[in-house]
């Protein structure tokens, strides 16, 4: 007799064991044959959404609710493999069960205050406002939280938080959330298109902006094609692999949507603002969720201090992201740290909590720390140090309400946006619910557009840009070698320059140095020797196009980081130690067209809360 098991169970052990939620690369529910019926050319899609995690899912989920919709996801995974997975504290959100003290204006205050005020403010409410209806909402969609002895969610507090707002599924809360959203999807018969790589936007008209759709390399075949859509709305993620070993992030966290977007005219806005999350391990970057140090764990150096309270007094390890992992990088510039080099770190100590909670609430973090540094942490300290974690620049969403960019018929969400809700610093458990607020947001936004406005676009012009990129594909795979470099040594000489010259701490000659060789970079990459000439599962090509990808991303960090002379949130400058409100109170826009780069600035909006100093 088989046993019954609890969708909780399900999903811990699916997380645990790598388990997708479905058979074969391609997925063939109810008889379809979705890449098939793309590159057939029989469908044109009203939403076509690109990037499976949360805020790609999300967003599907909404459009869909117009039956008389088509609605895709595309993404260069499969559905269940995106960085929305590795997300492990929770997701922030008023509900009043844990915490019948804490309010909607403690949330946007706290998180205009993390975002050391580069938040915009009416974006903060509009969020915070929708946050905890979302974490309800996901509950009635099947989702496992962590409860209390009567039933109701179980919340606790993350770093730079006032109270226990963040609801969670232990500390692998993003799995489950997408797994959730990935059911729901099924349900709605929402077509998935995975294994694509995406490789441009199309554009076409007299002034180039009437939409097309997108082409997109099919991994299985090598086929480029191009899917025609009314509405394309991006949802790829970040780009933390700009400092590749040095960051939490997915390999696939490159940043195509976002220079994607670029390419068609929508600006990326606060691009300096990479947020460096404390307590990565020291070997090699992987995240130990923020919620070990809401559960207990403490910070300490090699003269076993526990170093945050002059850094913090009061919240200490729980201050702000950027606090702590400044706080961390100082004890290792100063000769407090644990090793050397770019793996010298310090202590994260979990002796203190019992056992038996650290394997209730922290069993992801057990396992990785076991896993990927051969430290039991209930017995031992393990050896951490700051780590790229999350973006919180992204493509300009010109309007927060629909999430619609400058550029008709193009949405966004998700990290690779930038509403700007968590301004110069991300708060703890703010993303997952990100997500899921502006997720739906978009995927509303975009429905309604859809059904306003009949396809327009040229099926001509994505043919011609499927030839361009065959062509591109051919000459780059064919390339002799002799005289040309290769994908790891461009993306080895990139990450060098990138964590050294534009990490946790910067100064305007790390900056000016990292200008110059990245320009550098970007002419070697014309030359560029890929070798495989295959069309199957041709990743070298594929890494090809994510390096290119990243390379303009680091470009644009640089040109923000340049211009922004002052130090707030997770732009850290030595040269300019100081906040600066007079002159950077504002955004910053990068733009970049067949004239090259450019900058503008766009002013912080602010409704209750004018800047003061932050104290943790």
């Amino acid at each position: 007799m088989s046993k019954e098991i609890s969708r909780r169970t399900f999903i811990k052990g699916a997380a645990a064991a790598g388990v997708v939620l479905a058979a074969g690369s391609y997925f063939t529910w109810n008889g379809r044959n979705i890449p098939e019926k793309v590159q057939q050319g029989n469908v044109t899609y009203d939403v076509l959404i690109i990037g499976s995690g949360g805020a790609g899912m999300r967003a599907a989920l909404a459009a869909a609710e117009d039956k008389n919709l088509k609605v895709a996801v595309m993404t260069k995974l499969i559905p269940t493999r995106s960085a929305s997975t590795m997300a492990q504290g929770g997701m922030n959100g008023v509900t009043g069960v844990t915490d019948p003290a804490d309010s909607v204006e403690s949330h946007v205050f706290d998180t205009v205050k993390g975002g050391d005020y580069l938040s915009d403010q009416d974006a903060v409410e509009y969020f915070a406002e929708r946050a905890g209806a979302n974490i309800y909402e996901m509950d009635y969609m099947g989702y496992p939280y962590n409860r209390q002895a009567d039933g109701s969610f179980h919340q606790r507090k993350m770093g730079g938080s006032s109270h226990a707002r963040a609801a969670y599924f232990e500390d692998r809360a993003g799995h489950a959330m997408v797994h959730t959203l990935f059911e729901q999807c099924l349900a709605h018969d929402i077509d998935f298109i995975s294994e694509c790589q995406m490789l441009e936007i199309s554009m076409g008209g007299e002034d180039r902006k009437q939409l097309n759709g997108v082409i997109a390399m099919d991994m299985r075949t090598g086929n480029i094609m191009g899917i025609p859509a009314k509405t394309v709305l991006i949802a790829t993620g970040g780009y933390g692999r700009a400092y590749w070993i040095r960051t939490s992030n997915p390999y696939s966290s490159t940043g195509d949507g976002i220079v994607a977007g670029m390419k068609v005219g929508i600006p990326f806005k606060d691009p300096e603002m990479v947020q460096f999350h404390p307590t990565g391990l020291a070997a090699n970057g992987v995240l130990l969720s923020e919620s070990s140090r809401a559960e207990g764990a403490l910070l300490i150096n090699k003269d076993g201090e526990r170093f945050m309270k002059k850094y913090a007094p009061e919240r200490m390890e729980l201050a702000t992201r950027d606090i702590v992992a400044r706080g961390i990088a100082t004890e290792i510039e100063e000769g407090r740290g644990i090793g050397e080099g770019i793996h010298a770190g310090v202590y994260l100590d979990f002796t203190k909590i019992p056992p038996e909670r650290i394997r209730e609430r922290l069993g992801q973090v057990y396992d990785l720390a076991r896993r990927f540094a051969g430290v039991d942490i209930t017995k031992e300290p393990v050896l951490i140090s700051p780590t790229c974690h999350y973006s919180m620049g992204g493509l300009e969403m010109a309007d927060f309400h629909t999430g619609e960019s400058r550029v008709p018929g193009i949405y966004v969400a998700g990290e690779c946006s930038c509403v700007s809700i968590h301004g110069a610093n991300r708060l703890g458990a703010n993303s997952l619910s990100e997500v899921l607020v502006f997720g739906h947001t978009a995927g509303d936004g975009a429905a309604a557009y859809a059904r306003e406005h009949a396809y327009a676009g040229s099926q001509q012009d994505l043919q011609a840009g499927c030839q361009k990129w065959l062509n591109h594909f051919d000459e780059v795979t064919h390339r002799a070698h002799l005289g040309n470099y290769t994908v790891p040594e461009l993306r080895d000489a990139m990450v060098n320059t990138m964590w050294f010259k534009v990490g946790v701490f910067r100064d305007e000659q790390h900056l000016q140095e990292a200008a110059r060789e990245l320009e550098a970079l970007e002419q070697a990459y014309q030359s560029v020797y890929v070798g495989d000439t295959s069309h199957v599962y041709n990743t070298a090509f594929e890494q090809y196009v994510e390096l290119g990808n990243l390379l303009q991303v680091s470009h644009a960090i640089v040109q923000g980081a340049i211009a922004r002379k002052e130090s707030r949130g997770g732009h850290s400058r030595r040269d300019y130690p100081q906040r600066n409100d007079k002159d950077f109170l504002k955004h910053t826009l990068i733009f970049k067209d067949e004239n090259g780069w450019r900058t503008e600035y766009k002013d912080v909006v602010i409704t209750k809360y004018p800047p003061k100093e932050r104290k943790y």
